[in-house]
């Protein structure tokens, strides 16, 4: 692994936070049963190249996925980049897949992704095949048509999302006997 040295041995983020520090912290933050491991790269694609699902969650106001890091048959989901001057994918990429959204009524007024791809006319408004909902009751007649589709999910969150996985965290912990009841 080829390493570069700024600002007195510390290897530095691409925020510029030191890498071996962000990693620690990070694993801290998301501490899981079993432990996972959390690496530090030198580039954003390498953890992107090869990997069957990708999920980008940024404030980035610009791609940090680029088309040609994602291959065939991966699945993309994008939480991030909420505003309609903002995108976290290489339009390439929306363009190439087959898009999903949570809300294709917000999509196409929210997220950067979906509003500057069609500004550029790199697609329209048809370009959403379904919002999840629909995916989920016909999976058959609008899902993934081949292994090696790339598809892409759009979210930018729902209410019933947000309850959804209350719910299921909530189930989780008490499976588990983690966590503490709270009188309110």
């Amino acid at each position: 692994e080829r390493e570069r040295e700024r600002g007195g041995g510390r290897e530095e983020g691409w925020g510029g936070e030191d890498k071996a520090a962000m990693v620690v912290r990070k694993e801290t933050l998301t501490g899981s049963d079993p432990p996972r491991t959390l690496t530090a790269v030198d580039q954003p694609g390498e953890p992107a190249v090869g990997a069957d699902i990708i999920v980008l969650v940024t404030s980035s106001p610009t791609p940090v996925l680029e088309n040609g890091w994602v291959k065939p048959g991966a699945h993309v989901i994008s939480v991030g980049a909420c505003r309609p001057t903002q995108r976290e994918m290489d339009p390439a990429l929306v363009a190439r897949a087959r898009l999903f959204v949570d809300s294709r009524a917000a999509a196409l007024v929210e997220s950067g992704d979906v509003v500057m791809g069609i500004q550029e006319g790199r697609f329209d408004a048809d370009h959403i095949v379904a919002e999840l909902g629909e995916l989920i009751a016909d999976p058959a007649r609008v899902g993934r048509r081949s292994d090696t589709e790339v598809t892409v999910f759009k979210s930018l969150g729902l209410a019933v999302e947000d309850v959804t996985a209350a719910q299921l965290a909530y189930q989780r912990a008490l499976e588990r006997g983690v966590g503490q009841e709270l009188d309110l």
